[in-house]
Protein backbone atom coordinates (compact mmCIF):
# COMPACT_ATOMS: atom_id res chain seq x y z
CA UNK A 1 0.00 0.00 0.00
CA UNK A 2 1.76 3.02 -0.72
CA UNK A 3 0.55 6.85 0.82
CA UNK A 4 0.54 9.67 -0.34
CA UNK A 5 1.60 12.51 2.60
CA UNK A 6 2.42 16.29 2.72
CA UNK A 7 5.90 17.79 3.87
CA UNK A 8 7.04 20.72 5.00
CA UNK A 9 10.39 20.38 4.45
CA UNK A 10 12.34 18.28 2.47
CA UNK A 11 16.19 19.56 2.28
CA UNK A 12 18.03 18.19 5.15
CA UNK A 13 20.82 20.43 6.06
CA UNK A 14 23.52 18.60 8.14
CA UNK A 15 26.12 20.10 10.35
CA UNK A 16 29.16 19.45 8.20
CA UNK A 17 30.04 17.45 5.22
CA UNK A 18 30.27 13.81 5.57
CA UNK A 19 33.58 12.62 5.35
CA UNK A 20 32.91 9.43 3.32
CA UNK A 21 29.61 10.73 1.13
CA UNK A 22 30.94 14.10 1.06
CA UNK A 23 27.00 15.30 1.26
CA UNK A 24 26.15 18.61 2.99
CA UNK A 25 22.88 18.12 2.77
CA UNK A 26 20.21 14.97 2.22
CA UNK A 27 17.04 14.24 0.60
CA UNK A 28 14.46 11.96 0.60
CA UNK A 29 11.23 11.76 -1.85
CA UNK A 30 9.85 8.91 0.11
CA UNK A 31 9.29 6.69 3.16
CA UNK A 32 9.97 3.01 3.53
CA UNK A 33 12.12 0.92 0.91
CA UNK A 34 11.21 -2.12 -1.48
CA UNK A 35 15.01 -2.87 -1.78
CA UNK A 36 13.78 -4.01 1.77
CA UNK A 37 17.15 -4.86 2.74
CA UNK A 38 17.36 -6.99 6.67
CA UNK A 39 20.36 -4.73 7.96
CA UNK A 40 19.38 -1.10 6.69
CA UNK A 41 19.61 1.52 9.60
CA UNK A 42 16.54 3.05 8.97
CA UNK A 43 14.35 -0.09 9.86
CA UNK A 44 12.16 0.50 12.86
CA UNK A 45 8.83 -0.08 14.33
CA UNK A 46 7.57 2.85 12.78
CA UNK A 47 8.15 0.90 9.36
CA UNK A 48 7.42 -2.56 9.96
CA UNK A 49 8.82 -5.79 9.44
CA UNK A 50 8.94 -5.45 5.61
CA UNK A 51 9.39 -1.78 4.59
CA UNK A 52 8.08 -2.33 1.40
CA UNK A 53 4.58 -2.91 2.54
CA UNK A 54 4.49 0.52 4.16
CA UNK A 55 5.63 3.12 1.36
CA UNK A 56 4.97 6.45 1.24
CA UNK A 57 5.72 9.36 -1.09
CA UNK A 58 6.16 12.91 -0.56
CA UNK A 59 3.26 14.03 -2.99
CA UNK A 60 4.14 17.94 -2.80
CA UNK A 61 8.21 16.99 -2.52
CA UNK A 62 9.28 19.17 -5.69
CA UNK A 63 7.82 22.41 -4.97
CA UNK A 64 8.79 22.33 -1.40
CA UNK A 65 12.21 21.31 -2.50
CA UNK A 66 12.12 24.16 -4.98
CA UNK A 67 11.90 26.79 -2.42
CA UNK A 68 14.32 25.58 -0.25
CA UNK A 69 17.08 25.48 -3.07
CA UNK A 70 15.86 29.01 -3.85
CA UNK A 71 16.69 29.97 -0.44
CA UNK A 72 20.18 28.10 -0.27
CA UNK A 73 21.13 29.75 -3.20
CA UNK A 74 20.24 33.28 -2.36
CA UNK A 75 22.40 32.46 0.53
CA UNK A 76 25.31 31.02 -1.86
CA UNK A 77 25.12 27.73 0.09
CA UNK A 78 25.69 25.01 -2.36
CA UNK A 79 27.01 21.48 -1.24
CA UNK A 80 26.26 18.50 -2.43
CA UNK A 81 23.04 16.67 -1.84
CA UNK A 82 23.17 12.91 -1.43
CA UNK A 83 19.89 10.81 -2.38
CA UNK A 84 19.27 7.68 -0.92
CA UNK A 85 20.38 8.17 2.79
CA UNK A 86 17.66 6.90 3.85
CA UNK A 87 15.33 4.91 0.53
CA UNK A 88 16.58 4.11 -2.60
CA UNK A 89 15.64 6.94 -5.37
CA UNK A 90 15.36 4.20 -7.69
CA UNK A 91 12.97 1.78 -6.90
CA UNK A 92 10.33 0.14 -8.16
CA UNK A 93 7.46 3.01 -7.25
CA UNK A 94 9.61 5.83 -8.87
CA UNK A 95 8.38 4.63 -11.91
CA UNK A 96 4.79 5.82 -11.33
CA UNK A 97 5.86 8.97 -9.26
CA UNK A 98 9.07 10.24 -10.95
CA UNK A 99 9.75 12.33 -8.10
CA UNK A 100 13.87 11.35 -8.74
CA UNK A 101 13.55 13.01 -12.13
CA UNK A 102 11.97 15.89 -10.74
CA UNK A 103 14.48 16.47 -7.94
CA UNK A 104 17.39 15.55 -10.83
CA UNK A 105 15.79 18.63 -12.98
CA UNK A 106 15.64 20.87 -9.69
CA UNK A 107 19.42 20.63 -8.54
CA UNK A 108 19.74 21.19 -12.56
CA UNK A 109 18.17 24.03 -12.87
CA UNK A 110 19.55 25.67 -8.83
CA UNK A 111 23.19 24.28 -10.51
CA UNK A 112 23.03 21.92 -7.26
CA UNK A 113 26.22 18.81 -7.07
CA UNK A 114 24.85 15.53 -6.50
CA UNK A 115 25.56 12.57 -5.07
CA UNK A 116 23.48 9.27 -5.65
CA UNK A 117 23.61 6.36 -4.20
CA UNK A 118 21.75 2.95 -5.00
CA UNK A 119 20.66 -0.82 -5.99
CA UNK A 120 18.98 -0.01 -9.15
CA UNK A 121 19.90 -0.02 -12.95
CA UNK A 122 16.83 2.25 -13.46
CA UNK A 123 19.22 4.95 -13.26
CA UNK A 124 20.19 4.76 -16.86
CA UNK A 125 16.90 6.43 -18.13
CA UNK A 126 18.29 9.44 -16.35
CA UNK A 127 21.80 9.72 -18.07
CA UNK A 128 21.37 12.80 -20.45
CA UNK A 129 20.04 14.19 -17.14
CA UNK A 130 22.92 13.66 -15.07
CA UNK A 131 25.45 14.10 -17.90
CA UNK A 132 24.05 18.30 -17.51
CA UNK A 133 23.95 18.11 -13.75
CA UNK A 134 27.90 17.03 -13.91
CA UNK A 135 29.05 19.53 -16.01
CA UNK A 136 26.79 22.30 -14.63
CA UNK A 137 27.07 22.30 -10.83
CA UNK A 138 28.60 24.23 -8.35
CA UNK A 139 31.23 22.72 -6.05
CA UNK A 140 31.63 24.15 -2.97
CA UNK A 141 35.14 26.18 -3.16
CA UNK A 142 37.21 23.85 -1.49
CA UNK A 143 35.84 21.03 -3.78
CA UNK A 144 36.53 23.01 -6.68
CA UNK A 145 40.47 21.94 -7.53
CA UNK A 146 39.80 18.17 -5.92
CA UNK A 147 36.30 16.89 -7.03
CA UNK A 148 36.17 18.83 -10.29
CA UNK A 149 32.38 17.74 -10.91
CA UNK A 150 28.71 18.01 -10.16
CA UNK A 151 27.55 14.07 -9.71
CA UNK A 152 29.05 11.37 -7.98
CA UNK A 153 27.51 7.74 -8.39
CA UNK A 154 27.67 5.00 -5.91
CA UNK A 155 26.33 1.62 -6.38
CA UNK A 156 26.33 -0.30 -2.65
CA UNK A 157 27.44 -4.02 -2.47
CA UNK A 158 27.36 -5.99 0.95
CA UNK A 159 28.31 -9.30 -1.20
CA UNK A 160 28.79 -10.29 -4.42
CA UNK A 161 27.00 -13.51 -3.65
CA UNK A 162 23.78 -13.55 -5.08
CA UNK A 163 22.46 -16.43 -2.56
CA UNK A 164 23.30 -14.20 0.15
CA UNK A 165 21.89 -10.52 -1.30
CA UNK A 166 19.29 -12.69 -2.39
CA UNK A 167 18.32 -12.85 1.15
CA UNK A 168 19.45 -9.51 2.76
CA UNK A 169 18.37 -7.06 -0.54
CA UNK A 170 15.42 -9.39 -1.84
CA UNK A 171 14.21 -6.11 -3.67
CA UNK A 172 17.63 -5.45 -5.31
CA UNK A 173 18.76 -6.53 -8.69
CA UNK A 174 21.90 -8.99 -8.29
CA UNK A 175 25.18 -7.33 -7.28
CA UNK A 176 26.62 -8.10 -10.80
CA UNK A 177 23.81 -6.55 -12.69
CA UNK A 178 24.97 -3.34 -10.56
CA UNK A 179 28.46 -3.64 -11.58
CA UNK A 180 27.56 -3.78 -14.76
CA UNK A 181 25.12 -0.84 -14.93
CA UNK A 182 28.00 1.22 -12.98
CA UNK A 183 30.11 0.19 -16.00
CA UNK A 184 28.41 1.93 -19.14
CA UNK A 185 27.67 4.62 -16.87
CA UNK A 186 31.53 4.64 -16.20
CA UNK A 187 31.53 4.12 -20.47
CA UNK A 188 29.38 7.12 -20.30
CA UNK A 189 32.19 9.37 -18.26
CA UNK A 190 30.72 9.46 -14.79
CA UNK A 191 32.19 9.27 -12.01
CA UNK A 192 31.23 6.35 -10.40
CA UNK A 193 32.39 4.05 -6.92
CA UNK A 194 31.16 0.76 -4.87
CA UNK A 195 30.56 1.08 -1.46
CA UNK A 196 30.97 -2.21 0.12
CA UNK A 197 28.44 -1.10 2.82
CA UNK A 198 28.52 -3.09 5.13
CA UNK A 199 30.71 -5.63 4.35
CA UNK A 200 29.12 -8.99 6.58
CA UNK A 201 31.25 -9.84 9.49
CA UNK A 202 32.05 -13.84 9.24
CA UNK A 203 30.34 -13.80 5.95
CA UNK A 204 31.90 -11.39 3.14
CA UNK A 205 34.57 -9.76 5.22
CA UNK A 206 37.99 -12.29 4.91
CA UNK A 207 40.55 -10.87 3.30
CA UNK A 208 40.24 -13.26 0.27
CA UNK A 209 36.27 -12.02 -0.46
CA UNK A 210 37.23 -8.22 0.31
CA UNK A 211 39.65 -8.66 -2.37
CA UNK A 212 36.94 -10.13 -5.07
CA UNK A 213 35.15 -7.12 -4.09
CA UNK A 214 37.55 -4.49 -4.72
CA UNK A 215 39.28 -6.57 -8.12
CA UNK A 216 35.95 -6.78 -9.47
CA UNK A 217 34.67 -3.22 -8.94
CA UNK A 218 37.74 -2.19 -10.45
CA UNK A 219 37.54 -4.47 -13.44
CA UNK A 220 33.97 -2.76 -14.03
CA UNK A 221 35.18 0.70 -13.87
CA UNK A 222 35.16 1.85 -10.25
CA UNK A 223 36.65 4.67 -9.52
CA UNK A 224 37.06 4.23 -6.01
CA UNK A 225 35.47 1.80 -3.05
CA UNK A 226 34.36 2.79 0.23
CA UNK A 227 34.43 -0.15 2.76
CA UNK A 228 32.82 -0.45 6.04
CA UNK A 229 31.40 -2.81 8.88
CA UNK A 230 27.93 -3.56 9.72
CA UNK A 231 25.83 -1.83 12.10
CA UNK A 232 22.80 -3.70 13.97
CA UNK A 233 20.50 -1.21 15.83
CA UNK A 234 17.49 -1.87 18.24
CA UNK A 235 15.22 -4.73 20.13
CA UNK A 236 12.23 -4.17 18.29
CA UNK A 237 10.47 -6.87 16.08
CA UNK A 238 11.48 -4.76 12.84
CA UNK A 239 15.03 -3.49 14.07
CA UNK A 240 17.82 -4.71 12.16
CA UNK A 241 19.53 -6.08 14.19
CA UNK A 242 16.90 -8.10 15.43
CA UNK A 243 15.95 -9.51 11.55
CA UNK A 244 19.34 -10.10 10.95
CA UNK A 245 19.79 -12.43 13.90
CA UNK A 246 16.14 -14.40 12.66
CA UNK A 247 18.57 -14.24 9.12
CA UNK A 248 21.39 -16.12 10.81
CA UNK A 249 19.23 -18.33 12.78
CA UNK A 250 17.86 -19.76 9.38
CA UNK A 251 20.71 -19.48 6.96
CA UNK A 252 23.70 -19.40 9.28
CA UNK A 253 22.76 -20.40 12.47
CA UNK A 254 26.57 -21.46 13.19
CA UNK A 255 27.91 -17.48 13.43
CA UNK A 256 25.11 -16.70 15.89
CA UNK A 257 27.62 -17.19 18.52
CA UNK A 258 30.01 -15.14 16.72
CA UNK A 259 27.90 -12.16 16.12
CA UNK A 260 27.01 -12.39 19.83
CA UNK A 261 30.51 -12.20 20.60
CA UNK A 262 31.47 -9.02 17.89
CA UNK A 263 28.68 -6.96 19.23
CA UNK A 264 27.91 -7.99 22.41
CA UNK A 265 28.08 -4.14 23.80
CA UNK A 266 28.00 -2.17 21.27
CA UNK A 267 25.42 -2.25 17.79
CA UNK A 268 28.80 -1.87 15.69
CA UNK A 269 32.18 -4.10 16.03
CA UNK A 270 34.88 -2.86 18.05
CA UNK A 271 37.67 -0.73 16.97
CA UNK A 272 40.14 -3.69 16.60
CA UNK A 273 37.75 -4.80 14.02
CA UNK A 274 37.11 -1.71 12.25
CA UNK A 275 40.97 -1.33 12.15
CA UNK A 276 41.84 -4.79 10.83
CA UNK A 277 39.17 -3.83 7.91
CA UNK A 278 40.97 -0.40 7.36
CA UNK A 279 44.23 -2.34 6.69
CA UNK A 280 42.94 -4.90 4.38
CA UNK A 281 41.06 -2.42 2.04
CA UNK A 282 44.14 -0.10 2.24
CA UNK A 283 46.37 -2.68 0.53
CA UNK A 284 44.06 -3.83 -1.42
CA UNK A 285 43.54 -1.11 -3.03
CA UNK A 286 46.83 0.24 -3.49
CA UNK A 287 47.59 -3.82 -5.24
CA UNK A 288 44.72 -2.61 -7.69
CA UNK A 289 45.09 1.09 -8.05
CA UNK A 290 42.15 2.25 -6.88
CA UNK A 291 41.17 4.64 -4.42
CA UNK A 292 39.45 3.81 -1.20
CA UNK A 293 37.73 8.01 -1.00
CA UNK A 294 36.02 9.75 -3.59
CA UNK A 295 38.73 11.83 -3.46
Amino acid sequence: MISEIHVKSILNKKKKRDDWFLDEYTVNAYEGCSMNCIYCYVRGSKYGENMAERLSVKINAPEVLEKQLQFRVKKNQYGIVVLSSATDVYMPIDSKYGMTQKFLLLFLKYKFPVHIITKSDRILNDAEILKQLDADAILPDDLKNTLKRGLIISFSISSLDKSVTDHLEPGAIAPIKRLETMQQLKEKGFLVGVNCLPVLPFISDSSAQIEEMISTSKKYGADYVLVGGLTLFGNEPASSKVLFYKFLEKYHPHLVTQYKSLYRIYPYPPKAYHDNINTIVKKLCEKYEIRNSII
